[in-house]
Formats: structure tokens, C-alpha cells, sequence
């Protein structure tokens, strides 16, 4: 089923086909999580492989986990774990080696920056002595107001961190020299965990007890009453200046960010609470995607490396849905496949109703007016199929299984009759040909 006469994929798709010129929002993008880890994410080694086999893979948005290391280096692993570590510099020249050989198109560095102003600015002279003209560190346009196209960004890097200041006052600093210099914002604590634990609680809160919860959050910070433990990040000059289209911004709410967010912030929302939104506020969630690009994650409990179904962010229109690519199952097999089209490009454009920033599509209600089409396939044959060691006799009982994925009301899995010791001409086949191989091994000897 993988040579070229039998693979299922069409051909005509093996090349950039897609209009490119769309802004970044407009696009599915591959994206990898931790991806310096190869196997768990507790004790497990760190290694080049991770970042080499996802660019080789198509993957366009990397993710690097950074922290203070010895001798003013800073380095790569899973904060508070037993992960072993890489210098930040070596997975920079890892990355600059392999970014372009499967896709033109940008490569996003997602900073999970946990450095110290001095590391910081140790890390900006390693992106910019290691990527050169191909960093991006300055707007294409003199006053943009919507992100650039992959077309407009090919072969070129694009650093996801906190910024400070805007993108005006960050033009005016070129040239400047920005060494000891630091800002400081604050910054409300993550609440992944504690979604994790409501998330096994009860049932999920209506739609109506969710409009009262994001207005009474609007109402605190109105009047100043903080929702979260808040705190105080310091970052350096010179790394936040390297910050242009992929600003790194707490999500809040969606109401929040219809009246603050700027088109050049991004947002990392965990699993838990996407699922959620996703349920509850699905037209609400596809307008927010319209605009920002958005980033869901793994759940710290994944230990193991396992991932959620990538399907039902993709179905709100979220840009980057991070997997760990080192664990293989049906979520890797979906993202494989989906990021086959368009040349392995790395970048998808989204269906136009997941683009409309008037749409009204809900993937959680079946359409009205849908025109819905067939799909009917026809099982000819199964040839060369191997025993089954896991049967008693030996034999292969066989059967196929088709499931498509996609909103709700498309899903669908059917599969054929089972086809009992299906193997059984096959084991005679080996048996005598293994015969006849001793037989004539014996003649020439």
C-alpha cells in the first residue's frame, strides 16, 4: 500500500498548490510540543533528533524550553525533570541546518523562556549570529496592520516569545545598542492544572454560567481585583526586539480579546481548557481563530508522551495543534496525513468558512443547507498478507476498517466481514517455497 501505484494519496497534491499569500491566520501550521524530547517527558533523553526529524517531517513551529545553564549558556530540557539537557546554541545550529530542506516556508521558534536577562541576551546573539538575514527582526511594512503571508515569509525565522513595547518603538531601536538593558511586565500564572482538576469534577458548565463567569473576570479587572496569582517577568531588550508577527499572549477570554489583543499577538490555550471552549463556545472560538493565530498544547498529565485528537482544534480552526511527534497512534497518523497535502509544505489553508470573520459555523451542529456528499469504496482484493502470531493457528483473520474524522456529524467508521484464516494460502506458499529453496541449494551443492 506505500509504493506509488497503490498509494492512496493523489500525486497532484505533491507540490505547492494552495494561494499562499494569505495572512498567517489563514493557515493550518504544523506544530510539534517539547519538541527536544524523544520519549517521555519526565526522565527522558534530549536530543537533536527531536528538532532534525520534525523539520525533515514538514513541522514549521518548534518548541524550545529554555533555561539558565553554567558558564552563561543557556540550555534546552523540561524544566523541574529529569530530561537530560542541550545547549540552546547547539539546537540554533541544529535548526538553521535542517529548517529549509523540506518546506520554503516560515519556521516559528515558540520560546518557553525561563532565562535570566543576561542568558536572554546570550540567546539574541545566538539567533542572530546563527540565522543572520533570515531571522526575522523587523516588520515587512512600514505601518502593518494584519500579519504577512508564508509566501511574503519564505526562508525566513520567526521568534514566538513575550515582547515588550510595540512594534513602532522596536523599529525605532534598530541599530542601538541594547546590551544590560531589561523591561519588566507581569504576568497572570498558568491555570492548566487547576482546569485538569475541575475538568474531572462534574459536568461542563452551561453556556449562560460561562457568559456569567467571563463577565463577572471582566468586571475584577475593570476595578483592578486580580483573577490569578500574578508575576513579574523580567526580559531583556534585545530578545523581545526578535519578537515581530508571534508575540506570545495570555489568553484571557474571547470577549478580551475582541477589544485588546493586536493582530501580531498569538495565544497558548492546554487542551483542557480548549476542549472546553471548544464544546461551549465553538462560534465564538472560530471567530477568535479568524483573527489570532492560536496555539493548543498537551496537558501536563501527559507524562507519557500521549496526545489528544488534533481534530477537534482543528474543526474551531486553530492554527497550531502541538504533538509530540515521537509518539506514533492515530493523533501523529492524522497529522501526517493532513500535512501531506499542499506539498508538505507545513501550512494548509483553512476551508474559507473557517477564514470568514462573519461566519457562523458551528461544528457541533449539523447544517441546514448542507449539500453532504458519498463516499463509497469498493474492496477488490488483499494479496501478501502476513500470518498473524498473536492467532493460535497461526492464521490472519482478516478485515478493513475506513473511519473518517472530522466534525461530529461526519464521523464515521464502517468496516468489511471478517475473512476467517485468510492467511492460509499465503503460509503454504512460504512453506513450499522455503521447500523448494532447501531442494535446490541441495542440487548445487
Amino acid at each position: 500500500m506505500d509504493s506509488s501505484e497503490c498509494l492512496l494519496f493523489n500525486n497532484k497534491y505533491e507540490s505547492v498548490y494552495q494561494d499562499m499569500t494569505h495572512p498567517l491566520s489563514d493557515y493550518f501550521i504544523s506544530s510539534s510540543h517539547n519538541t527536544y524530547l524523544i520519549s517521555d517527558q519526565l526522565v527522558g533523553p534530549s536530543d537533536l533528533w527531536g528538532y532534525v526529524s520534525a523539520l525533515v517531517k514538514g513541522c514549521r513551529c518548534l518548541e524550545i524550553d529554555c533555561w539558565d545553564g553554567s558558564q552563561n549558556e543557556p540550555v534546552v530540557y523540561h524544566g523541574y525533570t529529569f530530561t537530560s539537557k542541550l545547549l540552546f546554541k547547539t539546537v540554533i545550529r541544529a535548526i538553521h541546518k535542517y529548517a529549509f530542506i523540506t518546506s520554503d516556508y516560515p519556521v516559528v521558534l515558540s520560546l518557553e523562556n525561563h532565562c535570566s536577562p543576561s542568558q536572554q541576551e546570550v540567546m539574541a546573539d545566538s539567533l542572530q549570529s546563527t540565522f543572520g538575514d533570515a531571522l526575522l527582526s523587523d516588520t515587512l511594512d512600514d505601518f502593518p496592520d494584519k500579519l504577512p503571508s508564508p509566501e511574503a515569509l519564505k526562508f525566513k525565522i520567526l521568534v514566538r516569545n513575550k515582547k515588550i513595547g510595540t512594534l513602532r518603538e522596536t523599529r525605532e531601536r534598530r541599530g542601538s545598542d541594547k546590551h544590560g538593558q531589561v523591561e519588566e511586565c507581569e504576568e497572570e500564572e498558568e491555570a492548566e492544572q487547576e482546569e485538569e482538576e475541575n475538568e474531572a469534577k462534574g459536568p461542563e458548565p452551561s453556556d449562560a454560567f460561562q457568559d456569567d463567569l467571563e463577565k463577572e473576570a471582566e468586571s475584577k479587572r475593570a476595578v483592578g481585583i486580580p483573577l490569578f496569582k500574578k508575576k513579574k517577568l523580567k526580559i531583556a531588550t534585545a530578545l523581545s526586539d526578535l519578537v515581530i508577527y508571534t508575540k506570545a499572549e495570555k489568553f484571557r477570554s474571547f470577549h478580551h480579546s475582541r477589544l485588546y489583543q493586536q493582530f501580531n499577538e498569538s495565544n497558548s490555550i492546554g487542551e483542557s481548557q480548549a476542549r472546553k471552549l471548544s464544546k461551549l463556545r465553538a462560534n465564538e472560538f472560530i471567530l477568535h481563530t479568524t483573527k489570532f493565530i492560536t496555539r493548543i498544547y498537551p496537558k501536563a498529565t501527559r507524562t507519557d508522551s500521549s496526545n489528544f485528537n488534533p481534530q477537534e482544534f482543528w474543526n474551531v480552526g486553530c492554527q497550531m495543534v502541538a504533538l509530540n511527534f515521537q509518539t506514533p497512534g492515530l493523533p501523529m497518523d492524522l497529522q501526517n496525513g493532513k500535512f501531506l497535502d499542499n506539498g508538505g509544505s507545513g501550512y494548509i489553508l483553512k476551508p474559507h468558512f473557517l477564514r470568514d470573520s462573519k461566519t457562523k459555523f458551528n461544528p457541533n451542529k449539523a447544517l441546514m443547507d448542507s449539500n453532504p456528499s458519498i463516499l463509497m469504496i469498493r474492496l477488490i482484493s488483499g494479496i501478501q498478507l502476513p500470518p498473524s502470531y498473536h492467532s493460535s493457528s497461526n492464521k490472519a483473520d482478516t478485515l478493513v476498517s475506513v473511519e473518517i474524522l472530522g466534525v461530529p456529524n461526519d464521523q464515521m467508521k464502517q468496516q468489511s466481514r471478517v475473512i476467517k484464516k485468510n492467511g492460509e494460502l499465503l503460509i503454504y506458499f512460504i512453506e513450499h517455497l522455503l521447500d523448494f529453496l532447501l531442494k535446490s541449494l541441495k542440487i548445487i551443492y
